[in-house]
Parts: structure tokens; C-alpha cells; sequence
């Protein structure tokens, strides 16, 4: 018996056991990483073009180093090439002037340029990186589930169908029909101005996607007709006060007509 228990405890176990955790445990980070982005990939000749499209267009406001300056411009170290394919991809930045947040317009750069700039604040510091092709595909996520997380979450301010709205100090929900699926997701993950941040503990990747989905099916249009702004009961209730209004005056014009 103490010769079977001496094998079954033999030294080199604890070592063997050590070696089978960390490779399983290797194996399942494997599985489970992101696929890697452009950014992810980037040459170290992609963040040098990036550092030197930052110091030429927006090292004025932000710093050479990106560590921003107070009252003018926020730090950039840790918030990731998501956040920069956001703000420059939807032309938000660099901004034309100041105000209370920057609206989209036309992009200032190409995508090429848009991927350095964005591989250059990501090698400044660990933060969220640009969804990859599979996570931003409408085709791939549920609608219906993602309706329900758009209204718990988002309809508050961009309205039932993400058509956008009004906020205080003149700041305001831009309408997500025209978004891409790509810069909705980047919204999701790093909360631009007024947003709140919805990680992936608050919204999962496949949820963010669902998201996605609903908004398309949004902006394919209204399979009813006239939208009438898609505010739900006020726009309609105020057509049909208005149609039969002039129903009503019509009919007494007629009757007062008939009997004279």
C-alpha cells in the first residue's frame, strides 16, 4: 500500500498538473479573444503616419502627447482606436469651432489615414478597440431582442426608432438612421459627449449587434406609409385632430351653404 501511494503522489505531479492548467487555460483565451482589427495590426509605420497626421491637425488642442489640455480638449491616452475611427470617421473631429458638442459632418480624412491616427492614440494606452466585421452585421443580430435593448436603453434620447432629439445647454440625440453600423457600435463602446459608456458588461457584444439590426430595419423606412415623424400617438392623434377638424368645417360650410 505505502509503494501504491508513493506512485500515485509522485513529485513530478504537481509540476504535470501546473503544465495541463496554464495550457488549457492558454487554449481558452485563444477561443475566446476578439478577432484582431486593422488597429490591432497596425505596422509600426502605420503609427508613425498616425503621429505625424496628429501633430499636423490635432496636437493644437489636444497636445503633442495627447494628454489634452484643461478646458480646451480632453486626453487621449487609453480611449483606444474606437474612439478616434468614431469622432474622425463621422467628421465630429477635428471640429470647425467651438460649441456645446460637435456635430457629424463630411470626414476630414480618408480611412487609410483615419486606421494610422487611430493605431497611433492606441499605442499610447489599452483601451477599446474597432469592432471587427462580424460584430457590426445587422444580418446577424435580432431585431426584436434589439429593439427591446434600444428602448430600455437608448430610446430616452435618440427616441423609439433612433431618430434623435433634444437635450439641455443646446447639446442634442443625432438621428442613428444614417450611422453606420460601425460608428454605432464605437458609440456603444466609448460614449462620445453626452453618451453614457455601454461596455460589455452593460450591453453584450451580441446585444450591441442586435441593436444594430433594429436600427437597419428602421432606416429601411416605414412598411405603413407616412411616418409622420415616428413619435408614436402625439403626431398621428394631431393628423387625425386636424383631419377631421376640417371635416367638421367643411360639413358646416356645406350645410350653411345648402340652406340659404
Amino acid at each position: 500500500m505505502h509503494a501504491i501511494a508513493r506512485r500515485r503522489h509522485h513529485k513530478a505531479a504537481p509540476m504535470l498538473l501546473v503544465l495541463v492548467l496554464l495550457a488549457l487555460i492558454t487554449g481558452v483565451a485563444a477561443v475566446a479573444a476578439p478577432s484582431a482589427t486593422a488597429a490591432d495590426t497596425a505596422s509600426a509605420d502605420d503609427v508613425a503616419a498616425g503621429e505625424a497626421l496628429f501633430a499636423a491637425n490635432c496636437a493644437s488642442c489636444h497636445g503633442l502627447d495627447a494628454q489634452g489640455q484643461d478646458g480646451v480638449a480632453p486626453s487621449l491616452v487609453g480611449v483606444g482606436a474606437a474612439a478616434v475611427d468614431f469622432q474622425v470617421g463621422t467628421g465630429r473631429m477635428p471640429m470647425q469651432a467651438s460649441g456645446p458638442q460637435a456635430p457629424a459632418k463630411p470626414a476630414q480624412f480618408d480611412q487609410d489615414q483615419i486606421n494610422q491616427l487611430a493605431a497611433w492614440v492606441a499605442s499610447l494606452g489599452a483601451g477599446p478597440a474597432i469592432p471587427t466585421a462580424e460584430q457590426v452585421d445587422p444580418s446577424l443580430g435580432d431585431a426584436a431582442n434589439g429593439m427591446e435593448v434600444f428602448r430600455t436603453n437608448c430610446a430616452m434620447c435618440h427616441g423609439s426608432i433612433g431618430g434623435g432629439g433634444a437635450l439641455t445647454q443646446g447639446k442634442f440625440a443625432p438621428s442613428l438612421l444614417e450611422t453606420t453600423p460601425t460608428h454605432i457600435y464605437e458609440a456603444m463602446l466609448t460614449g462620445p459627449q453626452s453618451m453614457p459608456v455601454f461596455n460589455d458588461a452593460n450591453i453584450t457584444p451580441e446585444h450591441k449587434r442586435d441593436v444594430i439590426a433594429y436600427l437597419d430595419a428602421q432606416s429601411a423606412g416605414s412598411p405603413g406609409g407616412l411616418s409622420l415623424g415616428a413619435i408614436g400617438p402625439v403626431s398621428e392623434g394631431l393628423w387625425a385632430w386636424l383631419v377631421l377638424l376640417g371635416l367638421i368645417i367643411g360639413a358646416t360650410v356645406w350645410v350653411g351653404a345648402r340652406s340659404s
